[in-house]
C-alpha cells in the first residue's frame, strides 16, 4: 500500500478516535502503574490505631511522588481516627500570583460530587421529620414545575430511585453543566426545568449516574423543609457541626434570582484550578455549578472534612451535635441497592468501596473539570480520609489513597500476582466485545460523542485474563468461578457480567454507578471508523479523478452530469466535515473547552456539512438506475466508471445511515 494511502487512513482513524474529550500526551504524561510501592502491612487485619509518624511518612512519599509524576499542582489531605485527626496536610500551592501554599484549614477546594453525601443528609434528615418517604414518587415533594414527567412510563421516579442512581434519565452534561460566564448561572428551579432529561427506561432497571437525579432530590429537600438549599444544609448540617469554611455559595456578583454569593473572606481562600500545559500550569476559569448545587456545589477545607467524618463515623453525633438519628447512620452503612453481586452498591445515597481484605467504605468522590476528590469512611477501622487536588491530573491519587493506605496497615500480606485463566482463553467468545454505557445522551451531538466515548472494548488476552480498554486506559481481571464474576488481577475490586443464554450481554463495573450493555454487530465502532476511512478516500478519490480524468472520458449524458456534480459537492462536504471535526478534537483536547463551548462553531458546521452530504448521498442513490441506464453507447460512461460512482454512492450512504443512528446529523439537537 502507497504510504499517502497509509497517512489518509491513519488522519482518518486518528479523526474518529479524537472525537472523545482526552488529555494528551504532552500534557499529562503516561501514570506509572502505582502511585508507590506496596510493602507488608505494618499491622495486622484489626481495629489497631494508625501509627501518625508512619502515615504521615507513607502518605507523603505517595501524594510526592503523585504531584511529580502526574503534574498535581496542590493537594489537601485529611486522616481521622477513633474520633481524633490522624493526620491533616497541605502540599504544593493552592493559587500563583503571588503564589500561595495549600493551608489545610484555610484553602477551600471545590469537592464536586462529595456534595452529594451533604445532599442525602438532608433528605434523610426530612425522612425522619415525616415529610419524605423513600419509597414515595418523588414529585409529590416537587413544585409542579419541575415535577418528573411519565413521557409514557408505567412507574414514577421514587426517592429511593434517585438514592441509588437508578432513575432511568438519559444523562446529559456537555454546555450546561458547568458554566464558565456567571451572567449564565441559573436558579436550581429554572436549570430544572431547562434540562429536563428524557426518561429512557424504568426507575429502578439499570444505574446511570445521574447528577439532574440528585440535583432534584436537593431540590425536594429545600422544598419541603421550607429552605432554599444553601440555608438548609448551612442551618442543618454545616452550622451545628462548626464547618466555617464549608460552602455551597460561589463568587458570582449579587443577584436576586440567586442565593446570596459566597463571602469575601472565603473567596480569598479558595483554591485556584490548574491546567498542565507542557510547559507550565494555566489558570482555568472558575467552574460555577450553583444551577446543580445539591450534586456539586460544595467547597471545602481538610480541616472541616475531618470534622465532617467525625460526625459521620460517630453515628451522626459530633460533639455533642446530633445532625441525624441513629437509624439513619445505619443507613448509611448498609446497601440498600446493589446492581448486581459482587459490585459496589449504594447506601441512601452513600456509595459503597470495595476495600482490601473485603472491607467496605462509605462515601463519595468528586470530579469537576479542574479539581478532583475523595472522601471514604470505613467504619471497620472508624477511619475516615478524605483528599482533594486543583488539576484534572490528580484523578489517580485520588482514586488510590484510601485503598494504598488500608492496604499498607490493615491489608493482608501481598499475595503473588494472580495467574491467567485457562478456562477463560476457552471461552473468550463469551466476554469478549465492545460495551457501551448507559451513562450518555440518547439523542443528538452529545449523544454521537457519549456513543464514542462511553464505550469499552473487552477482550481476552493470550495470557488468559480479560482486558478491559477505554478511553481512560485499561485493566486486566481474573475469572471468580464461571458465573460471570471477576476481580482485578493483584487487586481487590469486582465486577460482573450479566450472562443471557451463555454469553454475556452487559457488565456492571466495580463502582456499581452504570452499567455497560453489549454494543452488538451493528453497534460496533468499527463501522463508524472503517466506513469514515473509506468515504475519506473516495473523497480524495472524486476530486482527484475529476483534476486528473482525460478529456475523452468527458462522455456522459445530462443526467450523469448532473449525479457527477452532486457526487463532487458530496465529496468536498465530507472532506469539510472531517477537517472541521479534526480542528474541534484538537481543541477539546482541554476538556473544558468541550463543556463551556459546546457544541461550538466547529461541531455544528461539521455536523451540517455531513447532513448536506448524506442527503445528496440519498439523492445519488435514487439515481443510480438512471446513471445505468445512460444514454447511447458513445454519450454514456463506461462500465468502470458507472461501477466507481456507485461503490463512492453505498459508501456515502452507508456512513451517513451510521451518523444519522447514532445522532450526528441533527446540528439543531445538541
Amino acid at each position: 500500500m502507497p504510504s499517502s494511502v497509509k497517512a489518509a487512513l491513519a488522519a482518518a482513524l486518528s479523526i474518529l478516535i479524537a472525537v472523545a474529550p482526552a488529555a494528551s500526551p504532552a500534557q499529562s504524561p503516561p501514570p506509572p502503574p502505582v502511585l508507590a510501592p506496596v510493602p507488608a502491612p505494618l499491622a495486622m487485619p484489626g481495629v489497631t490505631a494508625l501509627p501518625p509518624a508512619e502515615l504521615e511518612a507513607y502518605v507523603d512519599g505517595m501524594v510526592r511522588d503523585a504531584m511529580a509524576a502526574d503534574r498535581i499542582p496542590g493537594v489537601t489531605i485529611s486522616v481521622v481516627q477513633n474520633g481524633q485527626v490522624v493526620l491533616k496536610k497541605g502540599y504544593g500551592f493552592a493559587r500563583l500570583g503571588p503564589a500561595a501554599p495549600v493551608d489545610p484549614d484555610r484553602t477551600l477546594f471545590r469537592i464536586a460530587s462529595i456534595s452529594k453525601t451533604f445532599t442525602w443528609i438532608a433528605v434523610m434528615k426530612e425522612v425522619e421529620a415525616g415529610r419524605m418517604r423513600l419509597d414515595a414518587p418523588i414529585n409529590l415533594y416537587l413544585p409542579e414545575k419541575i415535577q418528573v414527567r411519565d413521557q409514557g412510563f408505567d412507574h414514577p421516579v421514587r426517592v429511593i430511585d434517585l438514592m441509588g442512581h437508578a432513575p432511568g434519565f438519559e444523562d446529559r452534561a456537555l454546555g450546561q453543566l458547568f458554566e464558565r460566564d456567571a451572567d449564565r448561572v441559573r436558579p436550581l428551579d429554572v436549570y430544572l426545568r431547562q434540562e429536563r432529561p428524557r426518561r429512557v427506561r424504568e426507575p429502578g432497571v439499570a444505574p446511570a449516574y445521574s447528577n439532574y437525579g440528585v440535583a432534584l432530590a436537593g431540590a425536594a429537600a429545600a422544598w419541603v423543609s421550607g429552605k432554599p438549599y444553601e440555608r438548609l444544609i448551612e442551618s442543618e448540617i454545616t452550622g451545628p457541626l462548626g464547618m466555617r469554611h464549608t460552602t455551597f455559595r460561589e463568587p458570582y456578583p449579587a443577584r436576586k434570582d440567586l442565593p446570596t454569593p459566597l463571602s469575601a473572606g472565603l473567596a480569598r481562600d479558595m483554591a485556584t484550578g490548574f491546567l498542565w500545559t507542557g510547559a507550565g500550569w494555566r489558570e482555568r476559569p472558575y467552574e460555577f455549578t450553583t444551577q446543580v448545587a445539591p450534586a456539586a456545589g460544595a467547597s471545602t477545607t481538610a480541616g472541616d472534612m475531618a470534622r465532617y467524618m467525625t460526625m459521620i463515623l460517630g453515628g451522626g453525633v459530633l460533639d455533642g451535635v446530633q445532625v441525624y438519628s441513629p437509624a439513619t447512620a445505619a443507613g448509611f452503612n448498609r446497601v440498600q441497592s446493589r446492581p448486581a453481586p459482587g459490585v459496589s452498591g449504594f447506601a441512601h445515597g452513600f456509595r459503597e468501596f470495595q476495600l482490601p481484605g473485603g472491607r467496605s467504605g462509605w462515601g463519595h468522590d468528586g470530579v469537576l473539570l479542574s479539581f478532583r476528590s475523595s472522601m471514604v469512611v470505613v467504619p471497620s477501622l472508624k477511619m475516615g480520609v478524605f483528599i482533594a487536588t486543583n488539576s484534572e491530573t490528580g484523578e489517580r491519587l485520588t482514586n488510590q489513597i484510601t485503598g494504598r493506605i488500608v492496604q499498607r496497615f490493615y491489608g493482608p500480606p501481598p499475595a503473588l500476582p494472580d495467574a491467567g485463566s485457562p478456562w477463560l482463553k476457552q471461552n473468550a467468545d463469551r466476554f469478549s466485545g465492545e460495551y457501551v454505557s448507559t451513562r450518555r445522551s440518547y439523542r443528538g451531538l452529545e449523544q454521537f460523542i457519549g456513543l464514542i466515548d462511553a464505550r469499552t472494548r473487552v477482550a481476552v488476552t493470550e495470557a488468559g485474563y480479560l482486558r478491559f480498554t477505554s478511553r481512560d486506559g485499561s485493566s486486566l481481571w481474573v475469572p471468580e468461578g464461571t458465573g460471570g464474576q471477576f476481580r482485578e488481577m493483584s487487586g481487590w475490586r469486582r465486577m460482573s457480567f450479566v450472562m443471557k443464554d451463555g454469553r454475556a450481554s452487559a457488565y456492571y463495573p466495580a463502582s456499581g454507578t452504570v452499567m455497560f450493555q453489549r454494543a452488538g454487530f451493528f453497534g460496533a465502532q468499527g463501522w463508524l471508523v472503517n466506513l469514515a476511512v473509506l468515504a475519506l478516500i473516495a473523497a480524495l478519490a472524486t476530486l482527484g479523478g475529476l483534476m486528473m480524468r482525460d478529456r475523452k472520458e468527458h462522455r456522459e449524458t445530462p443526467m450523469q452530469r448532473r449525479a457527477s456534480l452532486m457526487q463532487t459537492t458530496q465529496a468536498i462536504l465530507w472532506l469539510l466535515a472531517f477537517a472541521t471535526l479534526a480542528i474541534w478534537a484538537d481543541k477539546a483536547e482541554d476538556v473544558a473547552a468541550i463543556f463551556f463551548d459546546w457544541p461550538g462553531g466547529w461541531m455544528l458546521t461539521a455536523s451540517s456539512c455531513a447532513l448536506v452530504a448524506a442527503f445528496l448521498a440519498v439523492v445519488t442513490l435514487v439515481l443510480l438506475p438512471f446513471i445505468w441506464r445512460g444514454g447511447r453507447r458513445v454519450e454514456s460512461w463506461t462500465v468502470g466508471r458507472k461501477l466507481r460512482f456507485t461503490v463512492t454512492t453505498l459508501i456515502y450512504v452507508g456512513l451517513s445511515l451510521v451518523l444519522l443512528f447514532r445522532g450526528a446529523l441533527v446540528p439543531w439537537a445538541s
